[in-house]
């Protein structure tokens, strides 16, 4: 499947009437943390999603929130299915499409904890023939390192994702293949990692993976409705996933055949499910301590740079909250599931079409709970200033890396600078996003000012700007 952390909603699939009509239809079910709710902060979450389905289009959108270490509030918002129509409610599975892959490299780390691998083992241990076997390490499987070719870099279902296949026949085709990089030297998806770590599993624990994961997970945290969606059909009562072709009305999404997501994308659950595996990385069961920090822990490569990716989830922060957090797309299906350990809160995200944004309707839930990734004040406070010197008329190229320097050539900063002071004064600033790009801070903002508002997208090398973006807002 498609990297789930790189996707964005252009912002041409806007269909707000079908969507504010269908978040009308959402059912509810709410366990307060420790007495009752702030006033007034459900209604806000509710506001939020169905502004986000407005934006994004998505026929439904189910969602959980963790406070305090357990189940706050779980809803489900529109239509599982548009015809015949379907309400969507909490207790319907969704496919999380990627988000499966904490669940396998948990299944790693278990099997570690039990003796019967380690993190370090070469992959020829276990599975002999590959390319480079004997120099791939297990870890590199599971941080995305291993060099391996991913064999779905597609956003679309492929013809020969028509026929059934198996794990192994992946294997052979794409493990066996020239790597895209020697190991540990870069960080590319891959599925083809998660498909060879998903068999390892099989070797090491001598179980299929999903009685594996049935006994080790799901049935110790009573996460009961987890479906395996690679060899069980969507039930009548269940989501139709959907899709989009161009700027064209959602259709019932392609369905991929047997063995092709299996270890990398196969499961679907109802968010509340998940949520209770949210609660387990925050209080700390199923795996022992070190595993957990295992997992949690953003590997180096070679050279020690930051990859920003622990094992099957992105491991990130915005200078004060760690954050876990990984999405998942699939055929009809997009997931976001984001977890603040040392806060005690995650947020969950499931939707029945691979055109939404989970990840925007995540983050404007975590603002409302006061935990989204975002940059700090000091990073805020000099975007800013840099901002209000362009529209005064100042380029500060000392406050530029040489690249950004050379990109404010006369043309470029004429335009900055002319277009950004006939908009006015600043009357806000505010950090909405915080991740590593390309080894810079990538910081975003919405900037409000007098005549209209501007969205800011910045890379930073420390104090220095690699880049200063100013785009519409989307």
């Amino acid at each position: 499947m498609a990297d789930p952390l790189s996707r964005g909603r252009p912002k041409a699939e806007r269909h707000s009437a079908f969507a504010l009509a269908a978040v009308l239809l959402g059912f509810a079910l709410s366990a307060p943390a420790r007495g009752a709710p702030p006033a007034g902060l459900l209604a806000e979450i509710d506001r939020a999603v169905a502004e986000e389905m407005a934006a994004g289009g998505e026929p439904a959108v189910s969602i959980a929130v963790v406070r305090d270490g357990r189940l706050f509030y779980a809803k489900a918002y529109g239509r599982a299915r548009l015809a015949p129509p379907l309400d969507a409610t909490p207790a319907q599975a969704f496919a999380i499409g990627s988000v499966t892959k904490q669940f396998v490299a948990a299944s790693v780390l278990l099997l570690a904890e039990q003796g019967k691998l380690s993190l370090d083992d070469k992959v020829g241990r276990w599975l002999p023939g590959l390319t480079a076997a004997d120099r791939i390490t297990i870890r590199q499987l599971l941080s995305h390192t291993s060099g391996y070719r991913d064999y779905w870099p597609q956003d679309y279902v492929t013809d020969f994702m028509m026929k059934p296949t198996t794990p192994d026949a992946i294997l052979d085709r794409w493990a066996k293949a020239p790597l895209d990089f020697q190991p540990g030297e870069a960080w590319q998806y891959s599925n083809t990692g998660y498909t060879a770590a998903a068999r390892i599993v099989e070797k090491a624990s001598g179980q299929p993976l999903d009685t594996f994961l049935e006994q080790h997970i799901f049935e110790p945290l009573g996460m009961t409705s987890v479906r395996f969606i690679d060899r069980t059909a969507t039930s009548a009562d269940g989501p139709q996933g959907y899709t989009r072709y161009g700027m064209g009305p959602p259709r019932p999404a392609p369905a991929i055949a047997a063995g092709w997501i299996w270890g990398a994308g196969h499961l679907a659950m109802t968010p509340g499910d998940l949520a209770k595996w949210d609660e387990a990385m925050i209080a700390g069961r199923i795996l022992k301590p070190a595993s957990w920090r295992a997992m949690e822990t953003s590997v180096r490569l070679n050279d020690l740079r930051d990859a920003a990716y622990g094992l099957g989830v992105r491991a990130t922060s915005d200078g004060s909250l760690r954050m876990i957090e990984h999405g998942g797309e699939i055929s009809g299906f997009k997931a976001e599931n984001r977890v603040w350990p040392d806060e005690g809160q995650a947020v969950v995200v499931l939707t029945n079409t691979d055109r939404g944004d989970p990840g925007a309707v995540a983050a404007r839930i975590a603002r409302i709970l006061a935990v989204a990734s975002a940059p700090s004040p000091a990073q805020t406070a000099r975007a800013r200033s840099f901002l209000e010197a362009l529209q005064a008329g100042r380029l500060e190229r000392d406050r530029l890396t040489p690249t950004a320097r050379a990109f404010f050539d006369p043309t470029v900063t004429a335009d900055y600078i002319e277009s950004l002071s006939a908009l006015g004064a600043v009357t806000s600033f505010t950090g909405v996003g915080l991740r590593m790009r390309g080894g810079f801070t990538q910081e975003t903002y919405v900037a409000k000012l007098a005549k209209g508002d501007v969205l800011v997208i910045v890379r930073a090398d420390g104090d220095r700007f690699e880049q200063f973006q100013i785009n519409p807002p989307q």
